[in-house]
């Protein structure tokens, strides 16, 4: 049986989810596309900044939950280079939110040794944004376990064309030889550096893409969808997704 960590905000296990779940196959990287809060909260007439709030509340019940069973590395999508085209008012509450989530939850966060990092671009980001993230950051640096990863102000193919002017660079100044690069070489020149590959998406609300998130990364992960909003999405659905990634057979192109 899985040893389970105790952990805050969060439900148990069943006894039933408990025997289900491979201790020894666990998913060591778990990435996460939020989506939903705004519709969530349309369909309950709220406005879409309410689902917002709600979704910012969920981050610590999935990230613990995610602690629980040995995940290594949980990487959040909270904040696209797209998502700039939202409504100023929007926008504006999104980037509030990093200064109400870390000062009321960064005790506990580092009591469960969760170190916080960003993946994203810091231009663009308000000061006040900015400073909440890396006063986190720089809280939970010497803790040495989950890495809580928000990718905020983050777009996939504006990472790659980085990476790629990078290397042009590096050549070009004899830093670099073109025989060197491979795979391992363009994935050190990728933001997620030196984090692993996720080894599971899960997207929420029921949409079926990956909306310009960690393009590379993703290219032997398993995906997993859901109906739910991001809001809704409890615990034992995150077990759910692990339980299903667990059912699956990853090879990698070979048999």
């Amino acid at each position: 049986m899985i040893p389970f960590k105790k952990w805050f905000g969060s439900k148990p296990l069943s006894a039933e989810q408990m025997e289900r779940l491979d201790a020894d196959n666990v998913p060591n990287h778990v990435a996460v596309i939020m989506d939903g809060n705004g519709r969530w909260a349309q369909k309950r007439g709220l406005p879409r900044v309410a689902g917002h709030h709600s979704g910012m509340k969920n981050v610590k019940k999935i990230t613990m939950a995610a602690d629980s069973i040995g995940v290594s590395v949980l990487t959040l999508y909270a904040f696209s280079t797209e998502n700039w085209k939202r409504p100023k008012e929007e926008v504006d509450y999104l980037m509030k939110l990093p200064i109400e989530f870390f000062p009321k939850e960064i005790e506990e966060l580092i009591a469960n040794n969760v170190q916080i990092r960003m993946t994203g671009w810091h231009e663009g980001l308000p000061d006040y944004t900015l400073k909440a993230i890396q006063d986190a950051i720089e809280q939970t640096k010497n803790n040495d376990g989950l890495i809580l990863n928000f990718a905020l102000n983050y777009g996939s193919r504006k990472e790659m064309l980085s990476g790629v002017k990078q290397i042009a660079e590096d050549v070009q100044s004899g830093k670099l030889h073109a025989d060197e690069i491979d795979e391992s070489v363009f994935s050190r020149y990728m933001l997620t550096h030196p984090l692993p590959d996720p080894d599971l998406l899960i997207r929420t609300s029921g949409e079926l893409r990956i909306s310009n998130f960690m393009l590379w990364q993703l290219a032997y992960s398993e995906l997993w969808f859901t109906e739910l909003c991001w809001p809704e999405f409890t615990e034992q659905d995150f077990f759910e997704a692990v339980q299903e990634y667990q059912r699956r057979a990853r090879r990698y192109g070979g048999l």
